[in-house]
This record gives C-alpha cells, structure tokens and sequence, in this order.
C-alpha cells in the first residue's frame, strides 16, 4: 500500500486513496437495478432534512406506489473515510428496498475535514429523526427503522442503533422532539472501536474525520466508537467484515460481537475469509440477500422495542 503513493505527502496520499476506496465501495455494494425508478416506486432526490451550520443537508427518498399500510423504513449510509462519497451511489439500493416494501433513504451528510466530528454524526441523527417527524406524510412506522452503511457509512449507523437521546450528539439540524435510535443495523466492515489497533493509513484516515490522534484525543475517540454505547436495548446488529480488509481489522467485528453477547443483543458476525474492503459479484449478491433476510426479520413484523 505504502508503495502505491510513494512521492506523495501524506495528506495527498489519503486523499487519493479516499477516492479509490470510494470507487470500489460504490462498485461492490451497488444493487442490480435499474438506474430509473423501477415501476411501483417513486423517487425523489436532493429533499431537504435539516441543516448542518449553514449547509443544507439532503436525501434521496424511494418510496413503495400503491395503497399500502404503514411502511418499515431502511436508511442507507455511504462510505469514504467520513470524507468523500456520495449518497447518489446508493440510490439503486434505495429503489431496490422500495420494491420490497420499504421506504427507503440514502442520506448526504458533511463531510471531513471542513466538518469534524461529530457534525456527521448529527447529521445521520438527524435524518432519523425527520423520518419521523414526517412519518404520516410518508406513511411509515416510527417504531420501524432500520440502517444500513458500508465502511465510515456502517460506523455511523450503528451509532444510530447504539447510541440514546442521553449520549447526546444530537446536533442542532432540527425535529429535537423525536428519537434517533434505529430498530436494526446492518454494518458492511465499518469501525466499531476507534480506540483499537489499526493500520497506518487508516489511523491518517480517522484523524482527518476527528481532528486529532488517538494519543491527542482519547476521550474523543472513545465518544466516537459504537462500542461504548451497546447496552441491552439496542438495535440487532449484522455485520459483515472480510478477513484481509486492510483499512478495518476484522478484529473490529469480534470486539461488537463480544460486546452485543455481553448484554444479550441479537445478531451476528460474517467474517467473509479473504475478502477485503468491500467485494463484487456473487458475493456482492448473497450478502445483500443476507441483507434483506435481516432486516425483514425485524421490521417486517411488531418492533422488538420502541424507539428510545
């Protein structure tokens, strides 16, 4: 990896792998499916959900046509380091989602390192909490509302299933009266503890989205971890995690698999044997059905709990 970026400053270095690291999360999580709207969904891009500061923040929206009941709702997260990506990669699984009965969002929030921590944080927060907000217009279930992110996008999304209105980092984007928690998650090799062991570019890539080391800012780096928010009522957790990834440890999973077992939070842990940082083809294929198998299991029925 060093030999990739031989003769670049380090800032470069992570900058140019960001965008590569993007490319190839964007490739292997992309749903098969049409880059219109697929009949029986309607698609709605760029809604505004809230303000970060003075930035618009903005979704894209698939929702089921027809005459339907209250919907479960699944939003998707993109990766890239908390710095790059985009939700426009995700808008195919959102389509994809809708025709399975789910109203789905793939949610733009800021990005570093204009926006340190915890601005993104606030921002996915937020999102959960204008689902809610706008539950009736939209015709879904706020006791039903599960994530889903790949790489710096599945950090956050267990943040939304681990963390309460207590641990704060609520923000100040809007809708305060509503709840942020999610009901499931489903992480695609996303960091879990920051304060872990982890590989020399990937250290680079954290401090860029925390403005600091982990030597400089360890209470920080402790606030931004899911680990350190799981308790018994929280979301159910799929993680998906290769065994060569060479950004996040596969020790990462093992670490939230000890901790969710601890307390007694369903779930589980696959660990993909050779893959890395995100994977194509057939395996790209399976793991999504996993995906939806999941998160049917608990939003295609009454809530395990109620939001909190």
């Amino acid at each position: 990896m060093r030999e990739n970026f031989r003769g670049l400053s380090r800032g470069a270095a992570v900058c140019t792998f960001l965008v590569l690291h993007v490319l190839i999360i964007t490739s292997s999580t992309r749903a098969e499916s049409p880059a219109a709207a697929p009949g029986g969904v309607e698609l709605r891009t760029d809604v505004e959900y809230g303000r970060g500061g003075e930035t618009k923040l903005l979704l894209d929206l698939a929702l089921p046509q027809g005459d339907r009941e209250r919907s479960p709702v699944v939003v998707f997260i993109h990766g890239g380091g908390w710095a790059t990506g985009s939700k426009d990669g995700l808008r195919e699984a959102i389509q994809l989602a809708a025709g399975r009965g789910y109203v789905a969002v793939t949610v733009g929030y800021r990005l570093a390192p204009a926006a340190l921590f915890p601005a993104q944080v606030e921002d996915v927060k937020c999102a959960v909490r204008w689902l809610r907000a706008h539950a009736d217009e939209l015709k879904i279930d706020p006791d039903r509302i599960g994530a889903v992110g790949f790489s710096a996008g599945a950090h956050l999304a267990m943040l939304l299933g681990t963390m309460d209105r207590d641990d704060g980092l609520e923000g100040e984007g809007g809708w305060p009266e509503h709840s942020s928690k999610v009901q499931v998650v489903v992480s695609y090799f996303g960091p879990t503890n920051l304060l872990g062991e982890y590989p020399p570019l990937s250290r680079e890539i954290v401090r860029n989205f925390m403005g600091g080391t982990q030597e400089e800012q360890p209470e920080r780096y402790r606030q931004a971890s899911p680990i350190t928010y799981v308790d018994a009522g929280d979301a159910p957790m799929l993680i998906f995690q290769g065994t060569v990834d060479p950004l996040v440890p596969y020790d990462q999973a093992v670490q939230m698999a000890a901790a969710l077992t601890k307390v007694g939070v369903p779930g589980r842990v696959e660990l993909l044997v050779g893959a890395k940082h995100g994977w194509r083809g057939e395996e790209r294929e399976r793991t999504m059905r996993e995906t939806f198998t999941f998160l049917d299991q608990y939003l295609q029925k009454p809530p395990r709990a109620s939001s909190r």
